[in-house]
């Protein structure tokens, strides 16, 4: 590479030490992010556990949402297939229909290893039809301290 020449000539060769400053800086930003990129899926935290007793199950219309670890909604226990909010609404709009009562109560409950988009979708469902009585429920204590089986960590 010489840098001079003659009188009069044009300069056709391409200064690369800014062009690889620029990729180095690209390749660090892109070096601290994307760890970030794999703690996008949220996980739902549930709240704590009540000790007080649960209060006397009457005969109104409610819906009782799950949702599953797998991924699975159902709506007092009829599967969501496809899980995703325009379904949900639809089933949701049904029920109101047939009780005649546009604010059912809503009780959400969710594995400890579900989704939150899924929990959102539920809500989301929900607002859409016009819920304004919403209740999440803790997960079911199944005395270990562990967390429970997906069979029988759902409150029926």
């Amino acid at each position: 590479m010489a840098m001079g020449g003659k009188a009069g000539e044009t300069f056709t060769e391409i200064n690369v030490t800014p062009l690889t400053d620029v990729f180095l800086v690209l390749l660090v930003i892109m070096i601290l992010i994307a760890p970030l990129v794999n703690q996008a899926v949220l996980k739902v935290s549930p709240p704590g556990i009540s000790t007080t007793p649960p209060p006397k199950d009457d005969n109104s219309p409610k819906l009782n949402v799950e949702v599953m670890a797998d991924g699975g909604i159902s709506i007092n226990n009829v599967p969501m297939n496809p899980p995703e909010a325009p379904k949900m609404m639809e089933y949701i709009k049904s029920e109101q229909a047939k009780h005649q009562k546009e604010d059912i109560p809503l009780i959400l409950n969710s594995d400890e290893d579900a989704l939150q988009k899924q929990v959102v979708a539920v809500m989301d469902a929900a607002s859409g039809c016009n819920i304004k009585q919403m209740t999440v429920l803790p997960p079911h204590p199944n005395g270990g301290g562990a967390p429970a089986p997906a069979a029988s960590g759902r409150r029926r």
